[in-house]
């Protein structure tokens, strides 16, 4: 296995030897090599395929901006797409296949796609998948989802664990070169808490890359040193491996931090693959380095052709030579290094190719002239020259180095809408006033290109930084280091040539595309990005975005900075879905919530059911019992015969506390607070701002100054939310403030004719809590036990003389075996969710169902609640005229007319009409089967409702085909008068 491309030097092991795989082919690499690397030195310049033309691709960078070598890596459920191979660290046994090729990588089926550019232009999905409209679903739509994306899933789960962390500090530097080193230098030093990040495995950034000296000795030995200084102070974290991916709001920063995923798969085995970080910092620096441009000339995606930094990265890292004869193409002094670094390692550079007038010194031949041809499909064989003579010149050549300038590396600057500004010396945009709040930047990320200038920068940077925290901080002594001007001319694309020109080799855009757009009145650069997909994918503007710019820029006759750019958004690179999950997969992605009784009712044999995020007993089977049904029917008719128990805990509960909580809730509520007496609770209905129910519940005032608020369920965090939106947004002048309590109460419902019995053997003596005393929709903070302190509401959701009864949640299981052996006696029945609904059926109560997001209080026949005496959110809305018509739809009962059942979500019709969507006349929300009442039992909303009472209709299954009769009858099927609720 020889590599017929390593050279002398570098940064790897050559004592450690590490074979992988590509594409089948056994290969063999060093310590120290990223896959990229490792498939150079052996000589593989072939390494992917183009989203859309499938055009052969090799790497043309060294860094996380590579949009090209894309790799899956690993085998089976470990396999990972998309991976880059310029930050894939080799590993003993790592197995790597190209995507989005078939067959082969070589011989690619999808290649003819090539041959149809011409039809295949920017857009032309906008423009052919329109008509005819008919082929939409059987044949585009179909072609698309195949043809959709890159790399492809295992298909199996993965078997990796990730982690989440959170880290504080006072300075997080964003980068580990040189501007990043000097700056965690001097905050380190100072004594500040340090976090130093960098997505390199090496630290030292382009350091490790450059032969160039700092302070008399190599950058790269320069890099080792400060990292061990830093390594030795406690006040400092390196971070290697480590991406930080967004800065959010509060200089809050999240950051994906690879922990063994470089490792060979027997070594993985009890770490985490990825941990993602939350990092608080007072305090950022970001120092992250410059991405190198392409310049477009005709054919300029051949394997072999990559950036002039990445090739001498190649060559001086990891001693590698992209090519047995290299030529050098550019429009800066900085590429002129590749030309003399290659020549001192031995490498044959054939010319540098340099369009400007004035060259600087060269130890290979100069060409004044563009690169205007590439030959060679699956790999560079020769570029043609036009020389400024106008003379042509063939160049036989396997490796041509680019170099359009650089581009600082800015996007994290943007992530909270900061736009960056132009800077004509380096022909770029760099980091804008708007930074995140606390950011500062430093070297190449702020424009600052030599070495000195980043060391410099970072220093500064960093005692500004510390000296706004109040930090004493001595300035650093800078070593000395190469401070070489930039010199630069703009220049973007070769003019001559017709074949294409490229600009986004991921997403294969050309000039041509970026003039069409133009052409066809997408100007704006945000339009030019959707419509032709510049920048797009993994890229995210990194190699494309000032290439398309320029053009742009052309076309409309304007600068660069009158065209403008767009901004960029998290993540910086690609994050792995498992990363962002963490630990939360499989049970673990959705944590069920156990109520306080949970482990009691698995004793007593429950049957379980999700509810959101809580797992609530459904029913409770007992011997003989062999259908769900029975276990219902009876927990429901013992409630109404005797006294039941059901755990409600999951009812959301807010304190609101305050001299103005009954102002407060005067307004989230419909209906009136002010005036409720303490020890009163009422109902209250909860509107949305655009007059649509949102939720109903009580309120139980305590004192002058607290309330308890229930909501259902389903809308305890929502209606939390919205309570605090308005606290804190449209009524912040309150004094009230809000507090979720659904977890700290234990709650029960104890119903039924006994049910006061049942709570007078457990409710402290001094407390009375007969009819009298402690009347219906009462509430009071009591004792129970011998000195337990809880809560009482008497209010009731089956229609029977009913409690409410809370604890602190730790007494919750020892309450529910009190409240069973206290109510021994009286034949006292847990019941579920099922029996709790079949209850609430029965008197009419709406719940989840009945507050769907469609309907108003009128609809609920609640109109009277929502006052007119005073204003409140939603009520001036659901005045409108369409939810308020006397011949809108109203909440009514249905019976069965025979012994089918009456399926919820059926639509109603009037008696014998044609089952058409102009005749419908409302739908069953809620149904079940009464065992009070012996028969099918249903709410449902029709139009004119409460006017047909006694009325037949139809009810329609059009799911299963089938339509059953149903009379229409009053929701409260139970006890209408509310005479026993009030006993």
């Amino acid at each position: 296995m020889t590599q017929s491309n390593r050279i002398s030097g570098g940064l790897i092991d050559r004592d450690l030897p590490i074979s992988f795989s590509f594409e089948g082919e056994s290969l063999q690499g060093f310590a120290g090599d990223t896959l990229a690397s490792a498939l150079l030195a052996n000589g593989k310049r072939l390494m992917g395929r183009s989203f859309k033309y499938h055009r052969p691709r090799g790497v043309i960078s060294s860094g996380s901006e590579e949009p090209n070598a894309l790799m899956h890596i690993g085998e089976g459920a470990y396999r990972t797409p998309n991976t880059r191979a310029t930050v894939a660290e080799l590993y003993d046994g790592m197995v790597a296949q190209s995507q989005n090729a078939w067959p082969s990588l070589a011989f690619d089926a999808m290649g003819i796609n090539d041959l149809f550019s011409n039809f295949l232009t920017a857009g032309f999905y906008y423009k052919t998948f329109m008509w005819p409209r008919a082929f939409w679903e059987k044949l585009y739509e179909p072609i698309i989802r195949k043809a959709a994306g890159l790399g492809s899933l295992s298909m199996q789960d993965d078997p990796d664990v990730y982690d989440k962390g959170f880290l504080h500090c006072d300075l997080l530097v964003i980068g580990a070169g040189p501007a990043g080193l000097m700056a965690a230098l001097t905050a380190g030093r100072a004594g500040a808490q340090v976090i130093l990040a960098d997505e390199d495995f090496v630290m030292g950034g382009r350091l490790n890359s450059e032969v160039i000296e700092i302070g008399g000795q190599s950058g790269s030995d320069w890099a080792k040193a400060s990292l061990a200084e830093l390594a030795s102070l406690p006040n400092v974290r390196l971070m290697a491996r480590t991406t930080v991916l967004g800065a959010f709001d509060h200089g809050i920063f999240s950051a994906v931090e690879r922990v063994s995923d470089h490792l060979p798969l027997s070594q993985r085995a009890g770490r985490a693959r990825e941990t993602l970080w939350r990092i608080y910092a007072k305090r950022s620096l970001l120092c992250a380095g410059a991405t190198e441009r392409m310049i477009a000339f005709s054919n300029n995606d051949r394997p072999g052709i990559m950036q002039a930094g990445a090739m001498r990265a190649y060559a001086n890292r990891w001693a590698v030579s992209a090519g047995q004869k290299v030529a050098v193409f550019a429009n800066n002094d900085d590429a002129y290094r590749t030309a003399r670094d290659l020549t001192a390692k031995g490498v044959e550079v054939v010319a540098v190719i340099d369009p400007r007038e004035g060259v600087p010194d060269s130890p290979v031949q100069v060409i004044r002239g563009q690169v205007i041809h590439s030959k060679g499909r699956l790999g560079l064989k020769s570029v043609r020259v036009r020389k400024a003579d106008g003379g042509v010149e063939t160049l036989a050549v396997d490796a041509l180095a680019v170099s359009g300038g650089w581009n600082p590396n800015l996007s994290l600057t943007s992530h909270q809408r900061g736009r960056p500004d132009w800077r004509d010396d380096i022909a770029a945009f760099v980091p804008g006033a708007n930074l995140p709040v606390g950011m500062a930047v430093a070297g190449a990320a702020a424009g600052d290109f030599s070495t000195h200038a980043a060391l410099h920068s970072g220093a500064e940077m960093a005692c500004q930084s510390l000296e706004a925290l109040g930090q004493p901080v001595t300035p650093a002594n800078l070593p000395e280091a190469e401070d070489a001007p930039t010199q630069i001319t703009p220049f973007w694309y070769v003019g001559e040539g017709k074949a294409r020109k490229w600009l986004d080799f991921q997403n294969d855009v050309t000039v041509k595309d970026v003039k069409l757009a133009h052409q066809e009145g997408f100007e704006s650069v945000e339009h030019l990005k959707r419509y032709t997909t510049l920048g797009m994918a993994t890229d995210q503007g990194k190699n494309a975005n000032m290439g398309g710019l320029a053009v742009m820029a052309e076309m409309t006759g304007q600068s660069i900075p009158q065209t403008g750019t767009t901004i960029f958004r998290p993540p910086y690179t690609p994050v792995s879905m498992g990363a962002l999950a963490g630990r939360s997969t499989g049970k673990d992605f959705k944590p069920t919530r156990l109520t306080p009784s949970h482990h009691w009712a698995q004793r007593q044999g429950a049957v379980f059911v999700e509810v959101g995020q809580w797992l609530r007993a459904q029913w409770f089977p007992q011997p003989g019992e062999t259908h769900w049904r029975q276990s219902v029917d009876r927990e429901a008719l013992a409630v109404r015969k005797s006294v039941g128990v059901c755990d409600v805990t999951t009812l959301g509960k807010v304190d609101v506390q305050g001299k103005d909580a009954a102002q407060f809730l005067n307004l989230v509520y419909a209906n009136a607070f002010a005036k409720l007496p303490v020890g009163k609770t009422r109902y209250g209905l909860m509107l949305r701002e655009d007059g649509i129910a949102m939720d109903d519940g009580t309120a139980a005032r305590l004192a002058e100054d607290h309330f308890v608020v229930t909501t259902t369920t389903a809308n305890a965090g929502p209606v939390y939310r919205h309570m605090e939106f308005v606290r804190q947004c449209l009524r912040p002048d309150l004094d009230v403030q809000l507090i979720s309590t659904t977890d700290a109460w234990a709650q029960y419902a104890v119903a039924g004719p006994n049910s006061r019995k049942l709570l007078q053997k457990i409710v402290d003596p001094e407390f009375d809590i007969s009819n009298e005393a402690f009347p219906f929709m009462g509430c009071a903070e009591i004792t129970v036990c011998g000195g337990i302190r809880a809560r009482l509401f008497r209010i009731s959701f089956s229609g029977e003389l009913a409690y409410e009864i809370a604890v602190p949640t730790r007494y919750g299981e020892s309450l529910i075996e009190v409240l069973m052996q206290a109510g021994a006696e009286f034949d006292v029945t847990p019941y579920g969710t099922e029996a709790l609904g079949v209850l609430r059926i029965e008197k009419g109560h709406a719940a989840g169902n009945e507050l769907n997001g469609q309907t108003a209080a009128a609809h609920l026949g609640m109109a009277r609640l929502v006052s007119t005496k005073k204003d409140s959110i939603g009520a001036v809305m659901t005045r409108r005229s369409e939810l308020a018509k006397d011949d809108g739809l109203r909440l009514v009962g249905f019976e069965s007319m025979g012994a089918e059942i009456l399926p919820a979500g059926s639509h109603l019709f009037a008696d014998g009409a044609t089952q058409e969507p102009a005749n419908d006349q409302g739908w069953l929300t809620s149904a079940c089967y009464s065992p009070h009442l012996g028969k099918h039992i249903a709410l449902g909303y029709l139009a004119r409702g409460s006017d047909r009472i006694g009325e037949v209709v139809d009810a329609a299954n059009p799911v299963e085909g089938k339509t059953l009769k149903a009379r229409v009858v009053s929701a409260h099927f139970i006890d209408p008068e509310g005479a026993r609720l009030r006993d």
